[in-house]
């Protein structure tokens, strides 16, 4: 019997509030309170950071601040992305062994591959493209993301319908080495939109969510139904934003601490995304390891992971930090989304051999 999936639309909420709903919806599934759920979502105009990446590295704050754009960071890894009206989220909450989804590669591939059929349904050639994009004849038109909390996967994905790509270069700073990886004169040539592709023939938000739905309905074979959000979802989704999600402080939790003098960095670019580093020592002739800082563009599962890496660090002699990092491996179950575990080892060794 075919797992059924309950279906949701929260409409329009600012940014942290809508972060705050997903942090709600994986501690409801994990408490059994809610059953699997897809949610769609919209935000008014909002910048958004990966769990791990830092904030005024990634977002032209100033520009945001001035013109009433948002900033928000996810719960999930992943790059910064902008968001407005004219895109649409959508989101998987469940227990893993509902889809019999064992690990982050194969949900990104699952889950992607059946939100493009979806897609395609509408007339375009909708294709999923490692890690965890949706393109259109090389452009991406959704980019995609989650995690496992325990048994729950939270995935999610942010679908461009109509929007102005210029928006988008306005808010975010978006690394050459990115642009240049792809051939890319700017930003805005590496997405498009259902308006680009469609035209006149553009069908409402409806048709859409309905044809995204019969994509993870046929693909990854689950029922879905039509549901509604309670007032115990809502009331757990203002507590978390109100205590975390929606704070100051989670929002610039990563926010230029290494612009200190004596600090030791190295950045790696691969096929998992970029990681950069920061390594301070006790002092200027200390060969001990005060404190470390890991950021990216990544996904790892769980994301706490990489805080506890960065605190079992503290103390490390700078020339052991290689084994360090491979002792806590060891004894700590992770998934990356083919981010390698060598590659964090070998950046933080980089670093600390400046």
């Amino acid at each position: 019997m075919a797992p059924t999936f309950r279906v949701i639309d929260t409409g329009l909420r600012s940014g942290r509030e809508n972060i705050a709903f997903d942090q709600a919806l994986i501690e409801g599934r994990l408490a059994d309170k809610i059953p699997n759920t897809i949610r769609f979502l919209r935000f008014p105009p909002t910048a958004l950071v990966g769990r791990h990446q830092d904030l005024r590295r990634e977002i032209k704050l100033e520009h945001c601040r001035l013109n009433g754009v948002g900033i928000a960071r996810r719960i999930t890894g992943g790059g910064a992305i902008f968001f407005d009206e004219g895109q649409l989220g959508w989101e998987l909450v469940f227990k893993r062994a509902h889809l019999n989804i064992g690990d982050l590669g194969t949900a990104a591939k699952k889950i992607c591959e059946a939100a493009a059929y979806g897609l395609s349904k509408l007339g375009i050639e909708a294709k999923y493209r490692p890690r965890n994009d949706i393109e259109v004849a090389g452009q991406k038109i959704c980019g995609t993301g989650g995690f496992f909390d325990g048994d729950v996967l939270f995935y999610q994905g942010t679908l461009l319908i109509d929007m102005n790509p210029q928006d988008m270069v306005a808010a975010l700073n978006v690394p050459k080495a990115k642009l240049e990886k792809r051939n890319l004169d700017d930003a805005a040539q590496r997405v498009t939109t259902l308006r680009a592709l469609m035209g006149d023939d553009l069908p409402d938000l409806e048709t859409i969510k309905t044809n995204m739905l019969d994509g993870f309905s046929e693909c990854l074979e689950i029922d879905v139904a039509a549901g509604a959000v309670d007032a115990a979802e809502d009331r757990m989704a203002q507590e978390i934003h109100d205590e975390e999600i929606g704070t100051e402080s989670f929002v610039a939790s990563i926010d230029g601490q290494h612009d200190q003098t004596g600090t030791l960095s190295a950045t790696h670019s691969g096929a998992g995304g970029t990681v950069t580093v920061f390594v301070r020592l006790e002092g200027p002739t200390s060969n001990r390891i005060r404190e470390v800082l890991i950021t990216g563009d990544f996904f790892v599962t769980p994301p706490r992971v990489i805080l506890d890496l960065e605190a079992s660090l503290r103390g490390t002699d700078r020339d052991g930090i290689g084994q360090a990092v491979e002792a806590f491996f060891e004894k700590t179950q992770v998934d990356a989304l083919t981010l390698a575990t060598e590659d964090i080892r070998n950046v933080l060794a980089e670093a600390v051999s400046g």
